[in-house]
């Protein structure tokens, strides 16, 4: 009789095993079979055991509903950021081959790095000839920014593009001149409206050279 008992003994706390072998590798379903009166001491642990199960299952979902909604929070305030990037840096084709890029609020390294590469994939995508950086919006300028917009500049004539800085104050000036930058490959000019205007002209004037050619060839 006592290896009876003993032996029921021994399979129940195998049971037991098993069933919190499955909970710890995240098997929240798994319950015993509680065949024992509410008085039995294993009665008692079964149950006991079971409630654990139930808890951990509850905690278990409220944490994977936390971690989906902060997931869902994350990918929205991503969403918005790359919406404020994109806003704060606006890439406007003003007409075909024409691009430009008005620069308002203050420029830190991360932001004009990423105005730099928007801009030259504008660039490459739209075939664009002229490029217009207007910075009248800008009230300062730190050396690495300053720094920034003249490789950008360069960067844009690599793609076969023509740059124009235009707005560019007297801080911004004394910025770049005591960096020793190198402005001479770079055109700039005092206002947007006076790119419009030069690149309005420099149209005009292909296109007059254009119908010059053909009424002479014709």
């Amino acid at each position: 009789m006592a290896e009876e008992n003993f032996g029921e003994m021994h399979d129940r706390i195998a049971g037991m095993l098993a069933v919190l072998a499955k909970v710890g590798e995240g098997d929240y379903e798994s319950r015993l079979e509680v065949d024992l009166p509410e008085t039995h001491p294993v009665g008692k642990l079964y149950r006991g055991i079971n409630d654990m199960i139930a808890s951990l299952a509850s905690a278990q979902q409220r944490s994977a509903a936390y971690r989906k909604e902060l997931e869902e929070k994350l990918a929205t305030i991503e969403a918005q950021r790359a919406a404020i990037r994109e806003l704060s840096t606006p890439i406007i084709e003003v007409w075909a081959g024409v691009l430009c890029m008005p620069i308002v609020g203050v420029m830190d390294s991360s932001r004009s790095a990423d105005m730099m590469n928007a801009l030259l994939q504008e660039v490459s995508d739209k075939g664009a000839e002229y490029v217009i950086i207007d910075v009248t919006g800008i009230e300062v300028m730190d050396t690495r920014t300053a720094d920034q917009f003249i490789r950008t500049a360069r960067a844009v004539q690599l793609l076969g593009a023509e740059c124009v800085l235009t707005g560019i104050n007297p801080r911004i000036a004394q910025t770049i001149v005591h960096m020793g930058l190198d402005l001479e490959a770079v055109t700039t000019l005092r206002s947007l409206r006076s790119a419009l205007q030069l690149f309005i002209s420099r149209t005009q004037e292909e296109e007059d050279a254009a119908s010059d050619e053909e009424t002479a060839s014709s």
